[in-house]
């Protein structure tokens, strides 16, 4: 029982939003909702593949206009995708992508769940997904998630019989969903689960459909008349001042890596959902009809529903201060519950709205925003009591780090209690998203503490309780503990605190590119977590490769300064891959992390530990001409990729392109999407394709079908035709075509070892001026040859191409260098 109800305290703590770390100051009209909120008890799951499939539209109706209890069920966090935003990709762009789900959970209402699944592009058929994930690893994560969220009523997203009709990870989604709704019930179905909780069946099972699934508005409701619950959910919040649609907006407008800001909406809007498992509904029926979702579905919680009835019907907007006192007399019943399902989440949800009708503002700020294990740190608390109730502070406790400080101090009202202790980090693991802790698979997430499973982020390191008397009844209230500071053009700024190592290295390039035989210097470099701190740096290194100096040493005075050391790497022969990597030796102590900063305003800062390692590749390779320019798109590391390898480039402004300036260059390419997020280019269309005429070379890699119609000078028809299994066979249209042969010779080892996929959004037809050089298909779909397109245009050539390159260089695959090489040296022969 004991480990039981510790997964329930740690589960609720790890749902809240990230931006939790800012102090709640709750007006009446959002105690008010609370309160509405703490009377339903009803819970619902949402299920869907990624970060941006979720119904933000359903989440919030369910959240707030129906009160239940909501959880969004990502089975990925999205590292497969591209980001608009930055450069950050892959566990990175994860990383991202799960903080925008939890800013967009705290805006709808609801909580936010993930399962081990990794992100590892797009899927053509379910088939192919549950394959490359560990199927019965997701499936068991599924159960989880339903066994210890224990929704009511579980909606899907997509749908389970239609496979390969959308992206196969969507389908498959819907599809163990749909498996997980029967098995959670069952005690003989992943049984190691329910030593830490208890099995679960849940009512009701939707499928959240619309005519964007169908091919038309009418064959929609032909195919589903009589089969629908429709639900209005364009209703407005008077106590918020917004409608349902301008909440969901905004919640799926956090969503800024995959470019989701959007304007907000008003009206009427229905959604439609069909019952797939439970009592069959009716289109007037509501989504809980025939479920229980009043106290008494609890036993001895009537009495509770009685007491907190009345204090809804007759809340005190001026001064929710008069309803303490029975709520206190609630709270003391919700602890005497059997259940401890929703004894758990009822005395989280009471014991916010009686800090808030307390007028209590409690807070833990750290001297610092970062601390290493076994440290000691100061922490300053403030405590105020802006109501007329009796608070004492009995003690203040600290978790993990067992502290306890006796206070037994009045807080007199509207008197500021102030205090500084000092904590001993003991026991205390780095604070780091728990799921990229250990190697994972291309499909799967490898987590060793099974509770850690399906949280959103890691728990913060530090969190304390304050022990409270309120009119004689002992509460507990849990907080993190947080680092605020002001900045003069930004006012009041919070930001988590974070357990790291002392040291931590880092290399910039992730890929170490070696065209030949030459020796490369290379920057390592070494941070200090703490003051005063000296060692040595050495490397790990391939059979084969060399470097110098053996060890370089390092003596760094304050905490967070760097210093850069150096050290030669000398290249085999031949050509050669491997991993390098950096260790750092202190005081007997091995250090092998790098610290990522991640910092979004839209997000909380985020560091991550990854391991201080770099690709390192001996490639045979090329080039012929070495100026490049290079017009950004909507990110990627092309340009540092090619820099690596002998090209000068230089990223253009688009806004200063005119008819003379691109002459110096030996080939123009443009970023992905260029055409699609850069406006400019739309009246710079004429300069560069003037530049191809007078005898240049202009790359332009993938864009989006939407939109799009100045990136050609000839005829070409973007598509959604794409290639994903990175091993698919690639055939040369032509093996004696130049871009085939100089300066290196193309073979099919050349596309070996690829990551993710082949390319995206190829054209799918073009006129004949254009000449296709590659034919690439996925299993059981026809070929597609529009990967490589090349033109003569006056006296140069415009290429078009849907390989992912943006994938392929920063990953340092060989073979995706010599290729794109030989695209650059076109017309240089």
């Amino acid at each position: 029982m004991k480990s039981f109800i510790l997964l329930f305290f740690t589960l609720f703590l790890s749902l809240k939003s990230a931006f939790s770390q800012k102090p709640q100051k709750l007006s009446s009209n959002q105690i008010f909702e609370k309160i509405e909120k703490l009377n339903f008890l009803g819970t619902a799951l949402y299920v869907a593949a990624h970060p941006d499939d979720e119904n933000t539209r359903l989440i919030a109706f369910l959240a707030n206009k129906v009160k239940a209890r909501t959880g969004y069920l990502s089975l990925t966090r999205g590292d497969g995708g591209q980001n608009l935003i930055g450069s950050e990709i892959r566990e990175l762009l994860g990383v991202i992508r799960t903080q925008e789900l939890l800013a967009a959970r705290s805006i709808d209402g609801g909580e936010q769940l993930f399962t081990r699944a990794n992100d590892f592009g797009y899927s053509k058929h379910p088939d192919e997904t549950l394959k490359i994930w560990n199927k019965n690893e997701v499936l068991a994560d599924v159960v989880w998630a339903i066994r210890t969220f224990k929704p009511d009523i579980v909606i899907n997203r997509f749908n389970h019989r239609t496979p390969g009709t959308t992206h196969g990870h969507h389908t498959s989604s819907a599809i163990l969903s749909v498996q997980a709704f029967d098995l959670a019930g069952d005690k003989d179905k992943f049984p190691a689960q329910l030593k830490n909780t208890s099995v679960w069946s849940p009512k009701k099972l939707f499928f959240n459909t619309s005519s964007w699934f169908y091919k038309s508005e009418s064959e929609f409701k032909k195919a589903t008349l009589g089969k629908l619950l429709s639900l209005e959910v364009g209703n407005y919040y008077p106590l918020k001042g917004l409608s349902n649609n301008e909440l969901a907006s905004m919640a799926s407008s956090q969503h800024l890596c995959q470019g989701f800001g959007r304007l907000s909406s008003r009206g009427s809007q229905s959604e439609y959902l069909e019952i797939l498992k439970g009592d069959k509904v009716n289109e007037e029926a509501s989504l809980f009809s025939g479920i229980n979702t009043t106290w008494s579905r609890l036993e001895n919680g009537s009495e509770i529903g009685l007491i907190l009835e009345e204090i809804e019907e007759n809340f005190n907007f001026k001064n929710p201060q008069v309803h303490l006192s029975a709520l206190l007399k609630a709270f003391v019943l919700i602890q005497n519950l059997k259940d401890p399902h929703w004894r758990m989440i009822k005395e989280k949800q009471i014991k916010e709205i009686i800090e808030a009708c307390a007028g209590l503002y409690i807070e833990a700020v750290a001297s610092s925003a970062t601390a290493v294990p076994d440290s000691n740190i100061d922490v300053n608390f403030e405590l105020l009591n802006r109501s007329n109730a009796n608070v004492t502070l009995v003690a203040v406790r600290s978790y993990p780090s067992e502290n306890t400080f006796l206070k037994d101090i009045v807080l007199a009202t509207n008197t500021k209690l102030v205090f500084k202790e000092k904590i001993r980090l003991k026991e205390i693991n780095y604070s780091s998203p728990y799921w990229l802790q250990e190697p994972a698979s291309l499909g799967m997430y490898k987590v060793s503490d099974s509770l850690l499973i399906g949280k959103p982020e890691t728990p913060r390191p530090i969190r304390f309780t304050f022990d409270l008397l309120i009119e004689n009844i002992p509460i507990s209230i849990n907080k993190d503990i947080v680092r605020k500071y002001a900045e003069k053009d930004k006012g009041e700024v919070y930001e988590p605190f974070d357990v790291l190592p002392k040291i931590t290295t880092n290399i910039k390039d992730k890929v170490l590119l070696f065209p030949d035989e030459k020796s490369k210097k290379i920057a390592v470099e070494v941070r200090a977590g703490v003051n005063n701190i000296q060692g040595n740096t050495t490397l790990n290194v391939p059979n084969g490769w060399r470097f110098y100096p053996e060890k370089q040493p390092f003596n760094i005075q304050q905490k967070g300064d760097r210093q850069i050391v150096f050290f030669t790497i000398y290249p085999p022969k031949n050509a050669s891959e491997g991993t390098l990597k950096v260790v750092a030796l202190s005081n007997d102590e091995i250090f092998e992390k790098e610290m990522v900063e991640i910092n979004y305003s839209h997000i909380p800062k985020q560091r991550v530990l990854l391991n201080s390692e770099a690709k390192i590749v001996r490639l045979d390779i090329q080039t012929a001409g070495k100026k490049i320019g290079y017009i950004m798109g909507a990110g990627d590391a092309i340009p540092e990729s090619l820099q690596q390898i002998g090209y000068k480039v230089t990223v253009i402004n688009p806004a200063l392109i005119n008819e003379n300036n691109l002459q110096m260059y030996d080939a123009v390419i443009l970023g992905i999407r260029a055409y699609n997020v850069v406006t400019e280019l739309k009246f710079k269309q004429k300069f560069l394709l003037d530049y191809v005429a007078k005898g240049g070379t202009m790359v332009v890699q993938y864009n989006t079908n939407r939109g799009v119609n100045v990136l050609a000078p000839y005829t070409l028809n973007l598509s959604r035709d794409r290639v994903t299994d990175e091993f698919s066979d690639v055939r040369f249209l032509n093996s004696e075509h130049p871009l085939l042969n100089y300066p290196n010779k193309i073979t099919s080892q050349d596309f070996e070892d690829w990551v993710q996929e082949r390319g995206l959004y190829f054209p799918n037809s073009w006129s004949s001026d254009y000449t296709p050089v590659l034919s690439i298909k996925d299993k059981g779909e026809t070929a597609k040859n529009g990967s490589l397109l090349i033109a003569k245009y006056g006296k140069g050539n415009y290429i078009y191409t849907g390989l992912s390159f943006f994938r392929e260089l920063p990953a340092g695959v060989s073979g995706a260098y010599r290729l794109f090489a030989n695209i650059l040296a076109v017309g240089k022969k």
